[in-house]
């Protein structure tokens, strides 16, 4: 497993050439909205996984060690606050961010809305549809190729809401529209372990994420290696 880290500029944009469009965040019993959840299935609260053995702690958040899974922690360059985790495998991505919740409410409903009003604003699209992971939305916003024609960048978005916490995912590249390439990487997100902690947090705080103890950055690029095109990946955006 490998660990890299992306800041945020003053004005909240990566300084990584990943981009996306709007994403949020909360719901009540620890599985994805709409799925066939429990404790069972995941994500899981910690009281469900207490255990810390074959995860990556990242404060906020427990991720499974993975073959090939990949780890980029994403700072705040203003507070050089953590904010985001994102899971790279296979070609593919997936952004966690969690978040506080209300104890007797949930948020996904209401984000979903605010995700597509988003998108409608950049002259994008955003489809809800009941995947593997129960309501998500499948957004499609309009962007430039490499080659300089006109096209499309994806993401699909999945929430899940649990007690007093909210988690939120951007899927990335192949994964967001093909099933089969989805499966690792939904893996990977159903054995999620939120951590939401007994502080008050008004709803919709991000939960605080930390570096793992054992992190090492990602080895430099060889000077006279050609490097790597950019790809268009999930983005942090402010919520609420």
């Amino acid at each position: 497993m490998a660990f890299g880290r992306r800041r945020k500029n003053k004005a909240g944009s990566t300084e990584s050439a990943e981009e996306s469009v709007q994403s949020a965040a909360g719901t009540e019993n620890g599985a994805a909205g709409g799925t066939d959840g429990g404790p069972e299935h995941g994500p899981f609260d910690v009281a469900d996984r207490p255990s810390e053995e074959g995860y990556v702690d990242l404060g906020a958040l427990r991720i499974a060690a993975t073959q090939g899974l990949a780890l980029r922690l994403e700072v705040e360059e203003t507070t050089k606050r953590v904010v985001a985790v994102t899971l790279d495998l296979d070609g593919s991505s997936l952004q966690l961010q969690a978040f506080a919740a209300p104890r007797s409410e949930t948020l996904w409903d209401e984000i979903r809305t605010q995700i597509v009003k988003s998108v409608s604003s950049q002259g994008g699209t955003a489809d809800e549809l009941v995947g593997r992971l129960g309501t998500e939305l499948l957004a499609r916003v309009p962007a430039q190729a490499q080659d300089g024609s006109k096209g499309y960048r994806v993401a699909r978005f999945v929430g899940v809401d649990g007690p007093r916490w909210f988690l939120r995912g951007v899927f990335g590249g192949p994964a967001a529209m093909n099933p089969d390439a989805a499966t690792a990487l939904e893996e990977v997100f159903r054995n999620v372990v939120v951590v939401r902690g007994d502080a008050p947090l008004p709803p919709r705080d991000l939960l605080q994420l930390t570096l793992p103890r054992d992190a090492s950055p990602l080895p430099k690029r060889d000077a006279e290696t050609k490097p790597e095109p950019p790809q268009r990946g999930p983005e942090i955006t402010t919520i609420g």
